[in-house]
């Protein structure tokens, strides 16, 4: 095997040609896990964020946009819908939700998602966008065409779970702003303009 040929989840996987209607999303992990795995950007491979210490878990698919960023373009965007003070990106590849009625065992692979929507989180006075998406051709969720025809259930299911899995049992100060859910043309935008901020990104390095 040719080692060289190796990619990079970030860098060396292509967003894809139909992006933002559908694009590539590289999945971190799954709803099973009990412990939280994030790219290592150094190495591109898998790391121990930490064990999930409480109760919670991601109830989809989750992982990143290969080739976005999350900067300035972002975190201006953030700040002219919301209203309010962001500094700035989060410095992430930007966060996606891919909702499936699969049983998909592990993370560290690579699906089709389709955008339907999105978070717009708010974390420490940074932009942290979390997409909202279907798997291609799934057939509980594939026909998704907006945030609207999910269940709302899950809606508030995936809220919970990111207003508070970084909280402590005796924490008293919630620091994730959740503004507001929107639809896919405004996810359709937050996308173009991660992959602004990593076009920019990689011509500064």
């Amino acid at each position: 095997m040719d080692i060289t040929r190796i990619k990079h989840p970030w860098h060396g996987v292509g967003i894809g040609n139909n992006a933002p209607h559908t694009l590539t999303a590289f999945i971190e992990i799954v709803p099973t896990d009990t412990v939280k795995y994030e790219l290592d950007k150094e190495s591109g491979l898998l790391k121990i964020d930490r064990p999930q210490l409480y109760s919670n878990y991601c109830p989809s698919l989750y992982g990143f946009v290969p080739q976005t960023y999350c900067g300035e373009a972002v975190a201006k965007f953030c700040r002219n819908q919301s209203g309010k003070e962001v500094v700035k990106g989060d410095g992430d590849p930007l966060d996606i939700c891919v909702l499936t009625e699969k049983n998909i065992s592990h993370g560290n692979l690579l699906v089709q998602a389709i955008p339907i929507g999105g978070l717009r989180l708010i974390d420490k006075g940074e932009a942290d966008d979390k997409i909202i998406a279907v798997l291609k051709d799934d057939l509980l969720f594939g026909d998704f065409k907006d945030i609207n025809d999910c269940p709302q259930n899950l809606m508030d299911r995936l809220k919970h779970y990111f207003l508070t899995y970084k909280l402590s049992p005796n924490s008293s100060n919630n620091k994730i702003d959740l503004d507001c859910i929107y639809n896919q043309e405004i996810a359709f935008e937050v996308i173009k303009r991660s992959c602004e901020d990593y076009k920019k990104l990689v011509s500064q390095n």
